[in-house]
């Protein structure tokens, strides 16, 4: 079996044989819902990357299913506070509005979330990227999203 690539606390990978920063649950041997709450829980713990990988393994569990835009979604809010923390402003922007595009297309409610909330903190965080408001890097902080 191949090794893991060492990766820093955002997901980047890591010089080989560096100190690795990131631990991952396998997500591929976890149930649909156990990923969601995984995920849930990591956003709410600011690990956005972690986050996005529990929701990218949703979105492909679900693959067929009305969820699985939600969980595209989800996946792409977690990529876009990833990019955000990076300090990527156009990724945070570009991903943070498709996410609130798909979530918004929910009833609120829908799977513990409260869509119409989630998709306007993901527009205004967005608008406040572009604005210059909220600038992109390691020592940005931000209200997080209540997921």
């Amino acid at each position: 079996m191949k090794p893991e690539r060492p990766r820093d606390r955002l997901g980047r990978p890591l010089a080989w044989g560096a100190t690795n920063e990131l631990e991952l649950e396998d997500y591929d041997a976890l149930t649909l819902e156990r990923n969601h709450e995984l995920a849930r829980a990591h956003a709410r713990a600011g690990e956005w990357f972690a986050a996005h990988e529990a929701w990218e393994t949703a979105w492909k569990q679900a693959r067929d299913t009305t969820d699985a835009e939600f969980f595209k979604g989800l996946s792409q809010m977690g990529a876009g506070y990833v990019h955000l923390l990076r300090g990527n402003a156009h990724g945070a922007q570009t991903l943070l509005r498709r996410a609130a595009g798909r979530i918004g297309a929910f009833a609120d409610g829908h799977l513990g979330i409260r869509t119409g909330a989630l998709r306007d903190k993901l527009l205004a965080d967005a608008s406040r990227v572009e604005r210059g408001a909220l600038v992109p890097g390691g020592n940005v902080r931000f209200a997080p999203p209540d997921v």
